[in-house]
């Protein structure tokens, strides 16, 4: 089974969070309402602390245009 790069998620319990979780390594989730990022695996340890922010930066950024793509598809 192939699994999307991206998933929104809500949860009834947080009614004002929005949530986007990344299946691809490095697994992630954040929350669109404050930007705290989770991480759901541990990150390999050849990767620099650096070489992950640059990574997890882009990603979150990829995750923001996915989620606004989502809402204009749902307008739609």
């Amino acid at each position: 089974m192939e699994f999307p790069k991206f998933l929104l998620g809500d949860n009834t319990d947080f009614p004002d969070d929005i949530f986007i979780i990344h299946l691809d390594y490095p697994r992630f989730m954040v929350n669109l309402k404050d930007d705290e990022l989770e991480l759901l695996e541990e990150v390999d340890e050849e990767m620099t602390e650096a070489e992950l922010q640059t990574e997890l930066t882009s990603l979150v950024s990829q995750a923001v245009e996915f989620y606004d793509r989502e809402m204009k598809r749902y307008e739609e």
